[in-house]
């Protein structure tokens, strides 16, 4: 009995216990449901909007991604039709020089009168491209036609393996010359017959029409591209005149094309450039393809659905996101070929290009998510801890909740200021809405304290007035296209005493970002500040530096050899005048003016009777001055140049025909290299030695033109001709005539 009495005594206890808790429930079950209903609601839809939000941000982040994707594969697209469009230019000039080729006009000019004179003359007898006029005529003709073949890539392709044989090898590649009828007159071997698309292409030619034969596989099995020009009589000058002749130029496609579609310097492993054309309800695809399909080996419905290269035929110059040949999703560009039906595609696959950016902004979200879920979970649990304490209790709650939001704003902050650089933020009354603590370390003061202060009040009036224009512009530019990316713009900013010592300089890079305006905010401008100036004041000294050093070595020279006193500086002189005269670039002109100023640096080993020898040199003399430079090359082996200046030098000494000490030829030489080679031997020439007086502009001008093809590359000798000619060279450089005084003992 005395266990059964308690039990029956917790029973009654916990049924009136539950009778009690039903009836406090029933008491306030009214009002908490309304409340909380509200309160779910509202917090509801405020993580809604927070979800929202972050998706958002992830967004402009990702179109920010892709913005800065177009603009790189721009970049490649645009260096690579340029280099495709030289291709071109190139084989134009080819067909423009023979067409405009004097002799070959006078030939063409005689052959056509003899026809007039005599129709009867028969060429049945004669070989495909050698009727039509004399022996001697047809000769010649023939003769250069072969000489500009094999020099510019006319010709055939060398065979492997060829089996003697009396069998005439089919005409593959080649240049021609018609007549006025479009018979054959006389062409280079290897030719193809005068039919089909190149008997149209002459036709067009001949009624002054300039013509493109577009890229077809050829007898060869081989993507095959033709030209054709109009060739006039002496006295004509082309303007609106039929031509006696046309020249026919028929070229085998090969890596001397397709090797200008490879970037240089690239490491991704699924970027691309390609060519495509429009073919009817086909595109085809123009060049070898990553795959390894071989050019003209592939076509696709232009009607392809998300197809790149439909895109690119029906949109030359777009960017998109579409699929390629192989079906994968890719980010491109495109570009037109001038003057033939191309368009270059440079493309790269959307998962290897935006892995990175994904990954990040994939961790960013989830971050944010689990940021406003966590929030939202917090404040609901202040909610239901709350409903059942006091309102002081609750109060309290509360405040721990806004705590946290207040952290997270910290947060934030944490994260900006974590930055090196300073992030401020103004309105379009230049007036800061926010700054973070760099921002505020360099004005001076604390962040607090920029805020509701004008640029002027806080930066000064220069600087002031200087960022506040390009809000200004970026600001008013905002207002018409609402297009934050396009509207960004980053500028360098020079402030203070730009002298000698760059004491008072400072350099400083400033992004800006255009920000959208709400109800309580007017639109404003984000802009992140970046102090360059040591970097710049660095980058000035190592200059200013490296010129000192370069002086006192060529100084060293200059004493040694009086009749070459100032050779180095000369020639560094002319070099750079070339150089920007090729538009060849700020580095290039940079190159050859350090290398010409110290390529004769390794004259100090050799001895100053030899330098100042007034007789004539030995063979062994002559060799020792003339491999000086090489002497030079071993001193600054070591010496590190902004530019290739070494190579430079090393390669000055190589001939365009590949006689040099290398035998290094044609392109195989450097740019920088061809032109030092030229103004070297110009200042040479121009210029008094101990065994003979200078020579005159003309006569050096006529030599350096007799050596081109041989020792020198054209491109720099016609830009040093036309810098004598049409830019005042000759008075410029007239000095360099000069003969100097005899050397004194102190000199030696």
């Amino acid at each position: 009995m005395s266990d059964d009495v308690p039990t029956k005594k917790v029973e009654h206890n916990t049924a009136d216990a539950d009778q009690d808790g039903a009836a406090k429930m029933e008491d306030v079950k009214r009002p908490f449901n309304k409340y909380v209903a509200i309160g779910v609601v509202v917090m509801l839809a405020a993580m809604a909007a927070s979800i929202f939000f972050a998706f958002k941000f992830v967004e402009d982040e990702r179109a920010r991604s892709l913005q800065a994707w177009q603009i790189r594969l721009g970049i490649v697209a645009d260096s690579r039709s340029s280099a495709i469009n030289d291709w071109m230019e190139n084989n134009f000039r080819t067909m423009r020089e023979l067409a405009e080729n004097a002799s070959l006009q006078l030939y063409m000019t005689e052959i056509a009168n003899s026809k007039n004179i005599d129709s009867q003359i028969d060429i049945q007898d004669a070989d495909p491209f050698g009727g039509g006029g004399g022996q001697a005529e047809t000769t010649y003709l023939r003769n250069i036609l072969t000489a500009t073949a094999v020099r510019t890539g006319f010709k055939p392709p060398v065979q492997e393996a060829e089996v003697s044989a009396n069998i005439e090898r089919v005409g593959v590649a080649g240049l021609g010359l018609v007549d006025a009828e479009g018979l054959p007159v006389a062409s280079s071997p290897g030719m193809p017959p005068m039919t089909g698309r190149l008997k149209e292409a002459a036709m067009l030619a001949l009624q002054g029409e300039p013509t493109v034969i577009d890229i077809y596989m050829g007898a060869s099995n081989l993507p095959t591209i033709g030209f054709a020009l109009p060739v006039y009589g002496i006295q004509d000058d082309g303007a609106g005149a039929r031509g006696i002749g046309a020249v026919i130029g028929v070229k085998v496609i090969d890596e001397d094309l397709f090797s200008k579609l490879v970037q240089p310097g690239e490491t991704s492993e699924t970027s691309e450039t390609y060519l495509v054309r429009g073919a009817g309800a086909q595109v085809e695809f123009l060049s070898p393809l990553l795959d390894g399909t071989p050019p003209l080996k592939r076509a696709l419905a232009i009607d392809t659905p998300d197809l790149a290269a439909a895109y690119a035929v029906q949109t030359p110059g777009g960017f998109a996101i579409k699929r390629d040949y192989s079906g994968e999703q890719v980010i491109m560009v495109s570009r037109p070929i001038a003057a033939v039906p191309w368009v270059l595609i440079r493309k790269i696959h959307r998962a290897e290009a935006l892995s990175e950016s994904e990954t990040r902004l994939t961790t960013m979200l989830t971050v944010f998510i689990l940021i406003i879920v966590g929030v939202t979970i917090s404040v609901f649990a202040v909610w239901r801890h709350g409903s059942s304490l006091r309102a002081t209790q609750a109060a309290e709650n509360f405040k721990v909740s806004s705590e946290r939001f207040e952290n997270l704003s910290k947060f934030m902050d944490l994260i900006s200021n974590a930055q090196p650089a300073g992030i401020v933020a103004v309105n379009g009354n230049t007036v800061y809405t926010y700054a973070n603590e760099p921002a505020a370390k360099d004005a001076g003061i604390q962040a607090s304290d920029m805020i509701g202060k004008t640029m002027a009040a806080v930066l000064g009036p220069i600087k002031a007035a200087v960022y506040t224009d390009i809000n200004d512009k970026i600001l008013k530019r905002f207002l018409e296209v609402k297009d934050r990316d396009a509207c960004r713009q980053m500028h360098i900013n020079t402030f203070g005493d730009d002298g000698e010592d760059d004491a008072n300089l400072q350099v400083i890079k400033s992004d800006h970002i255009p920000l959208h305006g709400d109800r309580d905010h007017p639109p404003g401008v984000l802009m992140i500040l970046e102090d360059i100036t040591e970097l710049t004041r660095e980058r000035r000294r190592s200059e200013k530096m490296l010129r000192q050093l370069i002086d006192t070595l060529v100084s060293v020279v200059d004493r040694r050899d009086p009749f070459s006193a100032n050779h180095s500086k000369h020639v560094a002189e002319v070099a750079k005048a070339i150089a920007v005269e090729m538009d060849c670039g700020e580095l290039a002109a940079k190159t050859v003016d350090i290398a010409g100023s110290l390529m004769n640096l390794g004259k100090i080993f050799i001895p100053p009777d030899l330098l100042t020898k007034t007789g004539d040199l030995t063979p062994e003399e002559r060799q020792t001055l003339m491999s000086s430079y090489l002497v030079s090359v071993d001193l600054l082996q070591d010496v590190t140049f902004e530019g290739p200046v070494v190579n430079t030098i090393r390669d000055m000494g190589e001939t365009w025909d590949g006689r040099g000490p290398l035998g290094k030829e044609g392109e195989e030489i450097m740019d920088t290299a061809r032109i030092l080679a030229v103004a070297n031997a110009f200042v040479g020439m121009v210029s008094a030695r101990a065994y003979r007086d200078a020579m005159t502009f003309e006569k050096v001008a006529d030599i350096l033109l007799s050596d081109t093809g041989s020792k020198f590359d054209r491109k720099p000798v016609s830009a040093l001709i036309n810098f004598l000619e049409n830019r005042d060279g000759k008075a410029h450089w007239a000095h360099f005539r000069e003969r100097p005084s005899e050397p004194s003992e102190d000199d030696l």
